[in-house]
């Protein structure tokens, strides 16, 4: 996880050189950060699937092996277009590294457990970004772009090596299941479709032949995909997991707090810069209070879900993200960067405590052999809500600059989290019953 997610957050402050290096613009360089979160959402269900279906060491070995040689590959891009190519290609194998690796964990915990191993799992998935860009900036600085790509080379090598000797095998391999190529096709056009038209809106306008095309696509995908699913012998993801409420819920809920957090994401720096006038490594700093307290309150929130359920967890992180919205909203109006900082603080708490639970609830409604395809529904869900806020947020804005466009879009923000907060409600907390009682019958003296 650290080596596929700390690169991000340093490759685009980077943007800018990298385009004079390569002669390219800035703008066509964007597609380094937006064609990898595209096209990795979509190998998500793929490659958690695959794991299902031919053993999660197996697949998280080879994605990430793959994904180690092409981050190095990276590194030794000469044009703009191979740049691109490079990296997308990278997350896509590194994608194998997300669902597989959950379910990796999940394999061995309890039901009741996974949540506490699930919030280590987050720390590093927030905390590392936030390292690479703490000491990744420097190198780069210091011996060029090439230097980021080549250490994630280098620590998926190390990643690979060591998950060779120590991972078990978490499943035998199917031979006699045959992998739902329609589904998987279905499902890539109706999500792909869908986060390309969020994704580029902003860019392209609602007018733009391209993002009306993608509007009609995405909706003639899902149906597809439904139909497919339920001609299948083994379907992709299965309809009536659906039908589970602890299936159903998590993901929903997964949309909006991502759609929530993403989009107050994306404006923090947009507000601190506009109505404050701070320097780029002041806001780079700034900015880091929030991934920071994300990656130290995952643990928390993960202990305290196995002690009091993955329900009012849940409730507390959308909430705690919807408080965070509203006190941006406040500090744009009244121009407080003291209630801006506690909005990236709470920010943190929020996300941090709730992706435990939601990841936890969603795996416990599957069977074991469902694990990979079910945490990778769950990250899919997370990246689709994510690209769907920062749509909305952005359109809201505007772009002029002002308290109180930025006051209005953070509002905005506050509605798409008080969504997650209805759908965290109706989560079920994992049923710890039997564990009561056997630590009741093993500590009574008289059993």
């Amino acid at each position: 996880m650290f080596a596929t997610t700390f690169p991000v957050t340093i490759l685009t402050v980077s943007l800018g050189e990298i385009a004079r290096d390569l002669g390219s613009s800035e703008t066509t360089l964007a597609w380094v950060i937006s064609a990898p979160l595209l096209v990795s959402a979509l190998a998500l269900p793929v490659m958690g699937k695959m794991g299902d279906l031919h053993g999660h060491r197996r697949v998280f070995l080879i994605g990430f092996a793959a994904a180690s040689v092409l981050a190095g590959c990276t590194a030794l891009a000469w044009s703009a277009g191979s740049l691109i190519a490079f990296r997308t290609l990278a997350q896509v194998t590194g994608a194998a590294t997300q669902p597989t690796s959950m379910a990796l964990i999940m394999s061995v915990y309890g039901r009741e457990e996974r949540v506490k191993a699930l919030g280590w799992w987050s720390l590093v998935a927030a905390g590392s970004p936030a390292i690479g860009l703490a000491v990744g900036g420097p190198l780069v600085d210091a011996f060029g772009w090439p230097t980021l790509f080549l250490m994630q080379a280098m620590f998926g090598a190390v990643a690979v090596a060591v998950g060779a000797l120590v991972l078990r095998e978490t499943t035998e391999r199917k031979t006699d299941v045959r992998f739902d190529v329609a589904g998987a096709a279905t499902l890539a056009i109706g999500t792909g479709s869908l986060m390309f038209a969020f994704n580029q809106a902003p860019i392209r306008g609602l007018a733009d032949p391209w993002i009306l095309g993608a509007v009609v696509l995405a909706p003639a995908g899902i149906v597809a995909f439904v139909r497919a699913e339920r001609r299948a012998d083994a379907p992709l993801l299965p309809l009536e997991f659906l039908q589970r409420r602890n299936f159903r819920a998590p993901l929903v809920a997964s949309v909006f707090q991502g759609a929530a957090y993403m989009g107050g994401f994306v404006l923090a720096p947009l507000l601190v810069d506009n109505l404050f006038g701070y320097s780029v490594s002041a806001i780079s700093l700034l900015m880091l209070i929030r991934p920071a307290v994300f990656s130290a309150s995952a643990p928390v929130g993960g202990n305290l879900a196995s002690r009091i359920g993955e329900r009012p967890v849940a409730i507390f992180g959308a909430a705690a993200v919807t408080v965070a919205l509203l006190l941006f909203a406040a500090g744009a109006q009244s121009e407080s960067i003291a209630l801006i900082v506690a909005g990236l603080a709470l920010q943190g708490v929020g996300n941090g405590t709730a992706q435990p639970p939601l990841n936890a609830t969603l795996a416990n409604s599957v069977d074991e052999e469902d694990l990979g395809i079910a945490s990778a529904a769950q990250r899919m869900a997370f990246q689709v809500g994510s690209s769907m806020g920062i749509t909305v947020l952005t359109a809201v804005y505007g772009g002029d600059g002002t308290a109180s466009s930025f006051t209005r879009a953070y509002i905005v923000g506050a509605m798409l989290g008080a969504a997650a907060i209805i759908a965290a409600s109706a989560i079920r907390s994992t049923d710890r019953g039997s564990r009561t009682e056997l630590l009741a019958a093993v500590t009574d003296p008289r059993q």
